[in-house]
């Protein structure tokens, strides 16, 4: 973390923040350090005597108070209407005022000194409100909004007003949207909005997983009878303040609640823990397997719970360095090298190199890659796929298209057109694999127009009738629209 704050310090200024060594070096005491030779130095002995001015000494301390402002400011994710924006922009721009206020007495180096500080304190202020105003940032909160928005009308209103939830498989799914759309917010590398984007996709993800899990207590098969043992009763009293507790907490990860109502949370799932742990169901497995499935639903809640009061700062935001994304680069590498030895044989007409087998083993691998229900890592391992998938049915189609051989004259004519077609998609493929470049570029715009002229010429193929024509049409429809999102994938800037 701390060599991320000063890097980014450092692209800020120019050079890192030293807590005003600059300021101060050939100082009295670092004088008398200095070899022999070194301490009669006109230059030296002219910044020894400026480190004693009063003014010189005041700037020294305005920087020591930048620096130390210097992590807070670059790892900050909020907006410009938070607490803590507002404490941090109050107290630079006090240092600002302070060094305004220093008097230089015309020197050209007291001046200079004052202009240094001066520029790293608005450099920090420049960088607190690019991050907060940034259209990024703005545009994760609109999403979290969304989210906010439906988890209320849905979740949270009716709980409050004395009705069910209404948790649907709808609502389920418009949340896995918004997580999707969050992934694709450009954090342009910088450690508040990463902070930011992987905060909101935190806070997604475990309303994801507590609706989800109420979702999943409803289809068992219990409650049993309150007929079959007196402490099923007790436990179904248990599962509706469950019931209200998930409820409690879906309004706290959202934002819908206040603070202070985590410690109030947190005893009432206690008091339930300790409430089934006092319930004798020893000689009934069906019950003790019943609160059993209970218990567990309130651990779950407990952990979201402690992770919410932990904050963000225990949550690793910075995904270059996890493991699963190094597995997935690492398989990607792997892909690119295989991709280039495809093409490199398909320009001289070779089919030998067949490195199917090995491509169905990286595909096994990434299905063994623990995303850790990580959205980022769901998506980077999604697209490796996609790209393996992408050069396993290029060689299928080169293959196909090597078998079929010269037509005969009892085929089908719209069966034989949509043939010609896939030979050129083949060709187009070939160049999609291979084109690596922005959507702005004349190549791309030049293969999307030709991908889009084969599905026409698709679309104008007659079947008159013949079934696998119909067929052959359909899987050729698809072959083109997957290439033509491969190829959109490829040129869409997807970051961690």
């Amino acid at each position: 973390m701390c060599a991320n704050v000063f890097g980014v310090l450092k692209s800020l200024f120019g050079k890192p923040f030293d807590g005003g060594k600059r300021m101060d070096h050939g100082g009295p005491q670092q004088h008398q350090q200095q070899p022999h030779h070194q301490q009669h130095h006109p230059m030296e002995q002219q910044a020894a005597y400026y480190a004693q001015h009063p003014a010189m000494g005041r700037l020294y301390e305005v920087q020591k108070e930048a620096a130390a402002l210097g992590p807070q400011v670059c790892t900050f994710s909020g907006l410009q209407n938070d607490r803590d924006y507002k404490r941090l922009e109050r107290e630079l721009t006090r240092l600002l005022l302070e060094v305004d206020q220093v008097d230089t007495e015309g020197k050209a180096e007291l001046q200079g000194a004052r202009k240094r500080a001066a520029q790293e304190v608005e450099g920090l202020l420049r960088y607190l409100e690019e991050n907060a105003t940034h259209p990024s940032r703005l545009a994760m909160e609109a999403l979290s909004e969304e989210a906010r928005r439906l988890v209320d009308e849905a979740v949270v209103a009716p709980q409050r007003a004395g009705r069910a939830a209404d948790i649907s498989d709808d609502l389920v799914e418009a949340l896995q949207r918004l997580v999707l759309r969050l992934t694709q917010v450009k954090t342009e590398g910088r450690v508040p909005l990463r902070k930011a984007r992987y905060r909101a996709l935190t806070r997604l993800c475990a309303v994801q997983d507590v609706l989800e899990g109420r979702t999943q207590a409803h289809t068992l098969s219990l409650p049993l009878s309150e007929d079959t043992h007196e402490a099923v009763h007790r436990i179904n009293q248990v599962m509706a303040k469950v019931s209200v507790a998930r409820s409690q907490l879906v309004a706290l990860l959202m934002g819908l609640s206040g603070r202070d109502s985590c410690a109030h949370l947190s005893r009432l799932l206690t008091e339930m823990q300790v409430e089934l742990d006092a319930l004798d169901v020893s000689g009934n497995a069906a019950i003790r397997n019943y609160r059993k499935q209970v218990v567990e639903e309130i651990n779950g809640l407990l952990k979201h719970l402690d992770l919410e009061v932990e904050g963000d700062d225990t949550r690793r935001y910075d995904l270059a360095q996890n493991d699963s994304i190094r597995e997935i680069e690492a398989v990607r590498a792997h892909v690119s090298h295989l991709r280039e030895g495809v093409l490199r044989h398909c320009v001289t007409g070779d089919l030998s190199f067949r490195p199917k087998a090995e491509l169905q083993s990286l595909l096994t691998h990434l299905d063994q890659v623990d995303t850790a229900k990580n959205p980022c890592i769901r998506e980077a391992r999604r697209r490796s796929v996609v790209e393996v998938q992408a050069i396993i049915t290029f060689l299928d189609l080169r293959e196909a298209l090597a078998r079929r051989g010269p037509t005969g004259p009892g085929e089908h004519p719209a069966h034989r057109a949509v043939w010609m077609v896939l030979g050129s998609l083949s060709d187009l493929q070939a160049q999609v694999l291979g084109f690596d470049g922005k959507r702005a570029d004349k190549s791309y715009m030049m293969l999307e127009e030709l991908l889009t002229k084969q599905l026409l010429a698709l679309d104008a193929v007659d079947p008159q009738g013949d079934d696998m024509t119909k067929a052959a049409r359909k899987q050729a429809v698809k072959f083109a629209q997957n290439i033509l999102n491969y190829l959109d994938m490829k040129t869409d800037e997807w970051e961690y």
